[in-house]
Parts: structure tokens; sequence; C-alpha cells
């Protein structure tokens, strides 16, 4: 294994510097965003102007043209009907910051990113990374754009396929910058697919999907269905929860069978992890707590998982809960490359 010393491969610490703050920033990225979902706000702001539009309206007469654009949305007429223009800033700010969050993404990764290449300092697979990086962020907005478009034609609400989409791209981005500072801080973690290292992509696989039905969950206000935990209104077998003929139709459309998957995945996703555990219980990696903060972050997870069932997901709970998503994601990673490393190294 590689000495902390040669991992670096010259490029310094201010690059270190810099990508923790790119990945730091991402995080509240997905805060803000699970906020505007979760208060309604993302359909506040009916145009998409990426260049242009950073500043916020001023003025009475700009905010009642904004507030004018806004009454031709679906979520509007079918909704919010009842808004007054104070109530429409409210959800309005949510949206506008979440947007110039996104920006401001752009240019914590773009800027240094040209400073550094001119000095040469990001060469080889660094430069690689930082790359797709941006370019990922860049098909980020525009999935994003993508995703507020399917709210503002016929329907008052987002796609929950492309809500899940722009989730689980935010994460995969996150997770991309974290591994590359993984790397930077351990070593190249090494071959990432082969027969020892298949469990532990498996339990990140598997936490994907998870995250996915979460996304689900939110886009189609699943959560709220029913407040009993571990059973769901007192049933367990799937047969009540998949109304439709169709598997798939059940899997992807179905609010009841989404909650049931959701709930039969953390169980899955619990009972795995244990057994994961278990079996690596002896292995040395490092550092040596690799795995006990994964085990926390899930028991964590799965435990805000129920309260915000049982209390139909209000909001302080349902952010916690996308939070330490984020965190378990994150936990997730660090074990998959600690154990890439030590199998391979």
């Amino acid at each position: 294994m590689q000495t902390e010393a040669n991992s670096a491969e010259g490029h310094g610490p201010a690059i270190s510097i810099w990508l923790w703050c790119l990945f730091a920033t991402l995080f509240a990225l997905v805060l803000i965003g699970g906020i505007t979902r979760l208060t309604g706000s993302g359909l506040s702001m009916v145009d998409w102007r990426p260049l242009m539009g950073v500043l916020p309206p001023i003025g009475e007469a700009q905010w009642r043209e904004v507030f004018d654009a806004y009454k031709t949305s679906p979520q509007y007429r079918e909704v919010n009907q009842w808004m007054e223009l104070a109530d429409f800033k409210r959800i309005f700010f949510w949206e506008y910051f979440h947007r110039m969050m996104g920006r401001a993404i752009g240019l914590v990764a773009f800027l240094p990113w040209v400073y550094f290449s001119l000095r040469g300092r990001l060469q080889g697979w660094l430069s690689f990374r930082v790359i797709v990086a941006i370019l990922l962020g860049g098909a980020q907005g525009l999935l994003g754009w993508y995703m507020v478009q399917s709210g503002l034609v016929d329907r008052p609400e987002v796609s929950h396929l492309r809500l899940a989409a722009h989730l689980l791209l935010a994460f995969f981005i996150a997770q991309w910058v974290l591994f590359t500072l993984l790397d930077l801080r351990w070593g190249r973690a090494g071959t990432l697919f082969n027969q020892q290292t298949l469990p532990v992509i498996g339990l990140v696989g598997l936490i994907a999907v998870q995250i996915l039905y979460g996304a689900f969950m939110a886009g189609t206000n699943a959560g709220v269905l029913f407040p009993t935990f571990p059973d769901m209104n007192g049933h367990y077998a799937p047969g009540p929860f998949f109304p439709h003929a169709s598997l798939a139709q059940n899997l992807l459309y179905s609010p009841v069978a989404i909650h049931y998957t959701h709930r039969v995945l953390g169980f899955a996703l619990v009972a795995y992890a244990a057994g994961l555990l278990f079996v690596q219980r002896r292995s040395q990696l490092s550092p040596n707590w690799a795995q006990y903060q994964f085990g926390m972050v899930l028991l964590l997870q799965f435990v805000l998982g129920a309260a915000t069932a049982l209390y139909r997901a209000p909001l302080p709970f349902a952010i916690a809960h996308q939070a330490v998503a984020f965190a378990l994601v994150c936990s997730a990673t660090l074990l998959a490359h600690r154990t890439i490393a030590t199998r391979t190294g």
C-alpha cells in the first residue's frame, strides 16, 4: 500500500483543500435541494436562464411579473391558488437559492480547475477525474431543468422518475469527488472489480437502489401513507401493496408498492451489511474504524427512516433522513475504497 507521502503524487495540499470545498458545496446543494422539494418550492421559477437571472426580482413590479408567470403553471392553478405574493416569495426563495448554489458549484469547480491546469498541477488520472466531475456537474444542471419541465406542462408536480435521476446523479458526483480525495489521501485503491471486492461493491449497489426508492418516496408523497412500524397498517406480506397486474407498474408508479419496496430494501440493507461486516470483522483495514463508522451511520439512518414514516415525514425528519442518506453513501464509499486497497494492495 502506498504511503501518504507518495499517494498525493506531488499534487500538494491546495488541490485537496479545493476538492474538499467542492465536496462540501455538493453536500450543501443536496440538502438545499431536499428542502426545495419538501417545501414544494421547485416549480416556483418557471423559466431557465443558466447564464442570466442571477439577481432576484427587485421591487414590487418585478415581483408581480414573476408571480404572474408562476400563475400560469399547473402548480398554481391546481394546488396553490390560495397564494398571495408574500406566500409566493417564501417558496421562490428556496428554488432561487437552489439555483444559485448550483451556479456557485460551477464556479468552485471551474475557476480552480483553470488555475491548477495552467500551473500544470493537474495531470494524468487526477486531471481526468476533475474534468469528468465538471462535465457531470453541467449534465446535472441540464437534468435539473429537464426535471422541472415535467411539472410545468400539464401536472402540478415533477416526475418522480426524473427526480430520482437528478438525486442519484448528485450523489454520484459527490462520491466521484470523495473517491478522488481518498485516492489523494491514501493512494489509488487499485482494481475495483474482483472476486474479493464484489461483496462491498454489491453493498454500494444496494444502497444506490435504496436511494432510488427514497427519491420515489419523495416524488410520489408515499412517505405519509403508513404511519406504523415495522408493519404497514397491520400488514407485512406484499399482497395488499401491489395493486396493479404489472410488476413494473407497481415498482415504478404505485405509491403503496414504492413505500413497501423502500421498507423491504431497508431491512435487506441492514441484513446484508451485518453479514458483510461480520465476514470482514478480522480484516485489517486502514483506518481500522472504516467498518464501524459505516455500521453506526446505517443504524442511524434506519432509525430515522422509521421515525420519518411514523410521523408522516415532517420536514425536519425528512431533511435529516436525506442528510444521513448522503452520509451513508459517503461511509460506503470509504468502506469500499479501504476494502479495495486492502484486497489489492
